[in-house]
């Protein structure tokens, strides 16, 4: 895993129920992080936290202790598509470009005490580039080599679905990458299994799928997904029709993606890492 400079800071609209002591807001009393209330010593049993002015205002003459939050780990992944459409290179590699966000989230994770998990799939679960939750930097690192060394093939990204289901556990953070490039009813599925998780879908496209074509000719068009060719003569009303339906199949996508908690993360040919640690700091779901 070479080296990144970038580091993308994200925050949860939730409070973890992990006791592991991390950066996250969770539902713990601790001995550090921001005040929370004020009970009983009887149900706090810490003396070094009296409160005395509340104390002595309480004409029963209870004692009272302050309590804290609990800051908290969360475990953080990313569930990649390695099907035959992510390894599109036109204005740029979405493969490469997803290989590249991994990276910087698990390092992000990592300096932030969150494990990190990489899942991949394609048709099938694809075990030897999956590894489960870590804070193994060695380990986080050779998979993430693997990652980079490998070429999508398989026409297909139906193992989402199962891949989905290995996420159990407590609520984590899971960043679903894919160019979402298949029927909405799968994508819909993929959603519904990740529904007890904050999931952070980033869309991955390439200006080169629509501007690239010329307004007239005669072009080969192969379909990544399928394997299949096929000869079309082109025309500007093709072309825009065919931007039409590029633009209806994202929108369609990103409602799914909003009726499952959040907006889509889009990446055009490049990764904007200040626009992604906004759109991640802004903590909706």
């Amino acid at each position: 895993m070479t080296a990144t400079a970038v580091d993308i800071p994200y925050r949860l609209a939730w409070r973890t129920r992990t006791a592991r002591v991390g950066a996250h807001r969770s539902t713990f009393a601790g001995t550090g992080g921001m005040f929370r209330d004020l009970t009983s010593l009887l149900d706090a049993r810490d003396p070094r936290r009296i409160d005395l002015r509340q104390s002595l205002r309480d004409p029963f003459e209870n004692i009272y202790v302050r309590r804290f939050e609990q800051t908290s780990a969360i475990a953080v992944s990313v569930l990649m598509d390695v099907s035959a459409s992510m390894a599109f290179d036109g204005r740029s590699r979405k493969f490469k470009l997803a290989c590249e966000l991994a990276q910087t989230i698990a390092s992000s994770a990592l300096r932030t005490g969150d494990t990190f998990a990489l899942i991949a799939a394609d048709t099938d679960v694809r075990t030897e580039l999956t590894l489960m939750a870590s804070r193994s930097r060695s380990a986080i690192a050779q998979k993430i080599d693997d990652m980079q060394r490998f070429v999508p093939s398989r026409a297909g990204a139906g193992g989402l679905i199962g891949a989905a289901t290995l996420m159990t556990g407590r609520r984590g953070l899971v960043f679903l990458v894919s160019d979402f490039l298949m029927p909405d009813d799968r994508i819909h599925a993929i959603f519904e299994r990740l529904s007890r998780h904050d999931v952070i879908p980033v869309a991955l496209h390439d200006s080169a799928e629509i501007e690239a074509l010329p307004d007239w000719g005669v072009m080969e068009l192969a379909d990544l997904e399928t394997g299949r060719r096929r000869l079309i003569v082109l025309r500007p009303s093709f072309k825009e029709t065919w931007r039409r339906r590029i633009e209806a199949r994202r929108s369609d996508f990103r409602a799914i993606a909003r009726r499952f908690g959040r907006d889509p993360f889009e990446v055009t040919d490049r990764i904007d890492w200040e626009r992604l640690a906004a759109h991640l700091m802004s903590g909706a779901h």
